[in-house]
């Protein structure tokens, strides 16, 4: 069934209903447009709001970077990023399309159903036009006839009048001979008008519109068919993008279980202890054996328990007071000073002649200090011109083990500027040769400062590097809790790899003169062999040519004895016993739950 046949005298119907439907592809096409302004400034929004809440910032000025929960946080808001793009691309997706797309279809259906109706409008013309001519010739034949009888009658009449002369009658005989014959002509153009007519309309209504309208036909359905194409692009465009949309949410969901209670308590742990002891008892001051009133005029100062001590020491300097202990240089001239031990030494409590005696000297030689000390921070917590603690460059101004950490920290950026200037260095030596082997090139004089600039800095790097070293070996760092990578710049800049034991690999050449940190404690030798906490399978081969390192081959499974300490290397062991150091990144590590 078609248009043609079935709808062939609903030329109107027709009209309007193509137009409906081309309305309709505009409809649909705002609307998916108005759909991608909310899904752009949906993800406008959530970008803006991981924005606001990812404020980058170092792991220096935020301890708080490496608890597992602020970095579970950092995955979400990073995971909501990469949703927001997901949205901008289904927004972009739907306007690429859809939108321009369909509207450019529209267009090449509306220019096509202009061109069908004009055809229709140009055949209707052409056959009011025929009608027209058969209408007039028509009237003609009618008028003509009429006049044509009127003469006849007029020639009887004249013919039997008895008062007419012979002349008349045949006058008036001739005008009804040429009225007929004008009634004559006239009959036949109006048949050959006729024939004409219904020829043109048998060829309107059978022909000219049924193809017309059978057009108009292909070019709705075409139109029905590309719009529902639009329909399913609709959902197909979401669903494209559904499995990174449930990666993201994987992601958010792996970032909760990464989260780690006891890994977070650890990190405080590490991050805040100072290294210092608690400090001992309070010294009892036994007027009745005659002690000098003056020797106690620090207790005035004693805190008067716990929660004065910790409610009024809360800030970072309550180390501080603690420290007395290890610098009695920080003791102020009015803080009272520990009394002496015994030539001798202090004497056992199990062997003492006076077990109170003995124990008020042990008190007086631990705290004292304490107290003077807790007394000057007392006093220059409320005295105005007293500043805060210097900060100084060897961090000596920090707690043991936090200076330790800042230390070791501080080597690891002074060997990253290192290396990055002996990468420099060399490049420019190689493209200096080039200029020299190719002068057309370049000209290598041009790159003779650049060159100096950076042996100075690697020069000035070098010096920090010992004095940081130095600070930190006086910090009493073992060597087991401070491996990494380090390396070394010949003179020419390149760098070398040291093995965890100070020696190097198999990539460089020997010079312990060059070395940028290699201490260890030699004391872990004759340690008992530690119990394996997991086991490592190699990817890569490994010579171990190196002093400290063990050799491996691909696919061969080790013991993994100590984990890495963030110098790239993990120490292992052989089932035969042999025990040494491999690069981390050259196998895979299962720990042992």
């Amino acid at each position: 069934m078609d248009w043609g046949t079935e709808l062939w005298d609903q030329y109107d119907i027709i009209e309007k209903h193509t137009q409906s439907g081309l309305e309709l592809v505009e409809k649909y096409v705002k609307f998916v447009k108005e759909r991608t302004e909310i899904e752009q400034s949906y993800a406008k929004q959530l970008r803006n709001l991981s924005k606001k809440y990812n404020q980058k910032r170092s792991s220096k000025d935020e301890p708080d970077c490496r608890l597992s929960s602020y970095q579970s946080f950092l995955d979400i808001l990073n995971e909501m990023n990469d949703y927001a793009g997901q949205r901008e691309l289904i927004a972009e997706n739907m306007i690429m399309n859809i939108c321009i797309d369909l509207t450019k279809y529209l267009q090449e259906l509306k220019q096509e159903r202009k061109t069908y109706l004009l055809e229709a409008k140009k055949a209707q013309q052409s056959l009011e036009s025929t009608y027209k001519q058969l209408d007039n010739s028509k009237k003609r034949f009618e008028r003509e006839w009429r006049e044509a009888e009127r003469a006849a009658q007029y020639a009887e009449k004249t013919d039997q009048d008895i008062n007419a002369t012979k002349a008349d009658v045949e006058k008036a005989k001739q005008q009804a001979h040429m009225r007929a014959c004008v009634a004559e002509e006239c009959k036949n153009d109006y048949a050959a008008h006729l024939q004409k007519y219904n020829k043109e309309q048998n060829q309107f209504y059978f022909n000219d519109m049924p193809i017309i309208f059978n057009k108009l036909q292909d070019l709705d359905e075409r139109r029905i068919q590309k719009l529902g194409q639009g329909y399913i692009l609709f959902s197909e465009t979401e669903k494209h993008v559904m499995p990174i949309i449930g990666k993201c949410l994987e992601g958010i969901t792996k970032a909760g279980t990464n989260v780690n209670e006891k890994n977070d308590t650890m990190v405080i742990i590490e991050q805040n202890k100072s290294g210092f002891e608690r400090p001992g008892d309070l010294e009892f001051e036994d007027y009745s054996q005659g002690i000098n009133r003056a020797s106690s005029d620090s207790s005035l100062s004693t805190p008067k328990g716990p929660l004065d001590l910790l409610g009024k020491n809360k800030s970072k300097n309550f180390w501080l007071f603690k420290r007395s202990k290890l610098s009695p240089s920080t003791h102020t001239p009015f803080s009272t000073p520990p009394a002496p031990s015994p030539p001798n030494g202090a004497p056992s409590p199990k062997f003492g002649r006076d077990p109170l005696s003995y124990c008020l000297k042990e008190i007086n030689k631990t705290v004292k200090p304490r107290i003077s000390s807790f007394r000057t921070l007392r006093r220059s917590k409320f005295t105005p011109d007293r500043t805060m603690p210097t900060v100084t460059e060897d961090f000596s101004h920090l707690p043991p083990e936090q200076r330790r950490k800042r230390l070791q920290q501080k080597l690891e950026e002074i060997s990253k500027e290192l290396q990055k200037e002996a990468d420099q260095s060399e490049a420019l030596g190689k493209m200096k040769d080039v200029y020299e082997k190719n002068p057309q090139m370049g000209d290598p004089a041009i790159l003779t400062t650049q060159i100096s600039q950076t042996s100075q800095n690697i020069e000035r790097l070098r010096g920090e590097l010992n004095k940081y070293e130095t600070w930190l070996s006086e910090a009493g760092v073992r060597g087991d809790t401070l491996r990494y990578r380090a390396h070394s710049v010949n003179n020419n800049g390149a760098h070398e790899v040291l093995s965890p034991d100070g020696a190097h690999s198999d990539e460089s050449t020997p010079d312990a003169s060059q070395a940028i940190y290699a201490e260890f404690d030699d004391d872990f030798e004759d340690e008992e062999p530690a119990s394996p906490i997991g086991k490592c399978t190699a990817m890569y081969n490994f010579p171990g040519a190196s002093e400290g390192t063990i050799s491996m081959e691909e696919g061969e499974v080790l013991a993994v004895v100590e984990e890495d300490k963030g110098d790239g290397w993990t120490r292992v062991r052989r089932q035969n016993g042999d025990e040494g150091y491999i690069p981390t990144s050259y196998v895979t590590i299962t720990l042992n739950k």
